[in-house]
Order: structure tokens, then sequence, then C-alpha cells
């Protein structure tokens, strides 16, 4: 653990330096062009070749050393930052540079994501990857927390280009670790020969025809997917009902409230300690984002919004640090960078379908049914209330309902609920420096033998 917190130390400062860059930049394009569009299409950019790239990173991952994919990745990514500045400094920025600037840096961290997420499985014994991963939630959490209000701080002061002389200066923090540090990488040469005789596609495919035989695997992550669906729409519905309560001034102090439930939620991860059946217990906090999108809509009342936001925040990491562990403890080393540039987009896809049902549904259903003198105003709008926002809060509780609904139906579901047991650990409890592995096929073979 303590060789993982000094890489991660190192990353999580280069995470704040991106994060100012890129809350700098999402500025720079407003105030620049005025144009709402022009600042979705860049967000559109960067989750859009995310999601492209990520599989192919996966290959590269687990043909490649970690380390040094790690350290290529970190590197390549602040040269994209050094030319934005260097275009902004002799003022040739243009826009089509941040489009380009975004989708060459997506690439670039889908490589470096994946190839952490692999090399912690190496770097941390079993029993405290979960703990990892809450670590790693703490610096998502904390980095978007701080990363708004000091970047705007910033902006007045030492404006864009000193905002990104700090984010190229966070990169020696990340790198440091990593040109120190030794990992103990994996060392097959049946692995090394088996790559030579795969084609790139077909090492692409591995990690996707691993989990199709593994329905429980492959279930858990549709069933992430289905759960951002509802995340995801929820967290649009968040500001224009907050809005609809209270100023600006108070939203801001609404969110950043509920946002510290990503931080505790992160902290109860960081001191978690594995235990049987965890997938018991993703299903429970699963029931504990239905209740509190259910909740969040009952009454016109921003206490009660901002202690449902809150809980709701407390869930991410809990519930992503449990999928993430589960495919850690059960994926073969080998196989792992493939796999999990296979989660990103999967759960990203029910994040983007929430984010654009969200706004249809409620402008043109759900807003008029709970509007003053709609159809449901004299019945539904007695209990919940009626006028501007109201139609969100009915969508929040239907939403809560049917969550928790799909929670219980794929708790019946046998090779979900029993998937700890069914699937044995692919991975040893402790690695050596060097590590030798036996081709995955043969190793899961063995331990399922072992098993049944």
């Amino acid at each position: 653990m303590k060789t993982f917190i000094f890489i991660w130390l190192g990353q999580f400062l280069s995470l704040i330096g991106s994060r100012l860059t890129s809350f700098g930049l999402s500025v720079w394009l407003y105030e620049y062009t005025g144009s709402v569009t022009q600042f979705g299409l860049l967000v559109l950019c960067r989750s859009t070749a995310g999601l492209v790239f990520s599989p192919i990173a996966g290959v590269f991952v687990d043909r490649w050393d970690r380390r040094w994919t790690m350290i290529i990745a970190d590197f390549c990514s602040g040269l994209c930052t050094l030319g934005i500045a260097v275009l902004l400094i002799v003022g040739k920025l243009e826009i089509w540079h941040l489009y380009l600037n975004a989708i060459l840096s997506a690439g670039f961290n889908s490589c470096q994501s994946s190839a952490y997420s692999a090399a912690t499985t190496v770097l941390v014994p079993k029993e405290y990857l979960a703990r990892a991963s809450g670590l790693g939630s703490i610096a998502g959490a904390v980095s978007k927390f701080i990363s708004p209000v000091l970047a705007g701080a910033l902006l007045v002061t030492i404006g864009l280009p000193g905002i990104i002389a700090i984010d190229f200066a966070t990169l020696f923090f990340a790198l440091v670790p990593l040109l120190l540090i030794r990992f103990p990488e994996l060392h097959s040469n049946a692995k090394m020969e088996d790559s030579k005789k795969s084609s790139f596609f077909q090492e692409a495919a591995d990690g996707w025809n691993y989990l199709v035989i593994r329905p429980g695997l492959l279930g858990l992550l549709f069933f992430l997917a289905t759960k951002n669906i509802f995340a995801g729409a929820f967290s649009v519905l968040t500001m224009p009902l907050i809005l609809s309560l209270t100023s600006p001034v108070g939203l801001g102090l609404i969110l950043s409230l509920s946002s510290l439930g990503l931080v505790v939620g992160s902290l109860i991860m960081s001191f978690w300690k594995e235990r049987e059946n965890q997938i018991n217990i993703l299903f429970a906090f699963t029931l504990l984002t239905g209740i509190s999108i259910f909740v969040a809509g009952l009454r016109p009342s921003l206490y009660l919004f901002t202690i449902s936001n809150f809980f709701f925040f407390m869930t991410f990491p809990i519930i992503g640090g449990l999928v993430q562990v589960t495919l850690q403890k059960k994926v073969p080393l080998e196989l792992q960078g493939r796999v999990f540039s296979l989660k990103v987009p999967i759960a990203s896809i029910g994040l983007t379908l929430g984010y654009a049902i969200a706004g249809p549904l409620d402008d043109n259903i759900f807003e008029p049914l709970m509007a003053q003198g709609g159809p449901l105003a004299e019945n539904i709008g007695h209990i919940i209330g009626v006028g501007t926002g109201r139609g969100i809060g009915l969508l929040d509780i239907i939403m809560g309902a049917i969550l928790i609904l799909i929670a219980a139906i794929a708790y019946q579901y046998p090779r979900l609920r029993l998937l700890d047991e069914e699937i044995p650990d692919a991975i040893p409890d402790r690695f050596d420096a060097e590590i030798e592995m036996q081709p995955s096929t043969q190793k899961i073979a063995n331990k399922e033998s072992i098993a049944a």
C-alpha cells in the first residue's frame, strides 16, 4: 500500500492540474464563442473519444509494460496541454484546436486509466483492493470539489496561461513516482508468444469473450449501465429542480454540500475490508440510490433534496469501487487491460442515455402534467405540489421506484447474485517482485476444476 499511495499521490496532484485546465479551457471557449452548442460539442468530443479509444487502449495495455504505458500516456497528455499553451500565448489558438486536444487527450487518458487499474492489481494485496479503489475515488471527488473554485480564482489572478503552466508542473509529480518505482510486471513467455500469433482485433475480442462465457461478470456490467441511466437522468434534472426552489447562489451551496457525499463514500471505500458476498452490499447501495432519487422528488424542500442528493452521491464511489474490485479479482492479469477498457464504454452508455432522455421527458410530458391546472395537478399535485419543478419531482419519484424494482429483479438472477461463489478469483493473494504467469486459459481451468 505504501508503494501504491506514493503513485496515487502523484496521480492525484496531476488530476487536479488537469481539471483546472479543463475548466479554464471550457470557460475560455464559452466566453470566446458565446455558444452553448460549441461548449456542448467540446464535452461531446471528450466523452465520445473516450468511448472509441477505450477498447483499443485495453489491447495496448495488455501488450505493453504497464508502468511505461502510464509514463508515455501522461507525458503525451502533457505535450497536448503544452501545445495549447503555446498557441494561446502566440495568439493562434482556434476552436478546432480545443476539439483536437480533447480527442487526443481522451485517447491518452484511456491508456493511462486502463494501465493504472490493471497495475493496481499487482501493486496492492488482494484484501486491500477496495481501499485502493476508495483512494482513487477520493482523488476524483476532492479534485471535482475544489477544481472549479480554484480555477475560477486563478482565472482572475494569473489567467488561463498560468493555469496551464500549473497543470504542466503537476505532471512532474505524476511522472517521478512512476520513474522511481519498479512495478512487479508480468513476464510470461507464453503470453508473448500468444500476442505474436494473435491479431490486434483477436486480442481486442478476448476481453469481450471472457465476459460472455462468464454471464455473472457481464451481467454485473450491464446492471451498472442500467443503474447509470437513472443516475444520469437524475444528474441532469438536479440543477433545474434546485433553481425552481432557490437562487443561483443557493444552487452552488447545495451542490457543494451534496458533493461531499462523494468524499464520504470514497472515505468509506478507503477503509473497506474485504467481505464475503460483496455483491449483496452492491445491491444494498443500489437500493439506496433508488430511494435517494425517489425521496428527492417527494416535496419541494431544499433540505429534503440536499439530504437525498448527499446519499445519492455517497453511493457512487461505493458501487463503482465494488464493481472495480470484483473485476480485479475475477479477471486474469493479462486480460485486465482489455476487460477494464470495456467497463468504461458500457457504463458510459447508460449515463449518456440518461443525459439524453431526461430533458425531453420533463419538458414534453412531466412539467405539463404538473403545471397549474395540469392533468395531475388536482390529484398527485396535492401530495407533491404543483408548478415549476414539480414535473421533475414526479419524474424523480418514478425513476427511483423503477430503479428499486430493477435492483430487486436483478437480484433474482442467480449468475449475478452468486457471482462471488461461482467464479473463482483469477489472481493470487500475493505477488513477488517477478511474476511468471501461466497462460490464462490453463490457470482459470485449474481454478475452476478445483472449485468444482
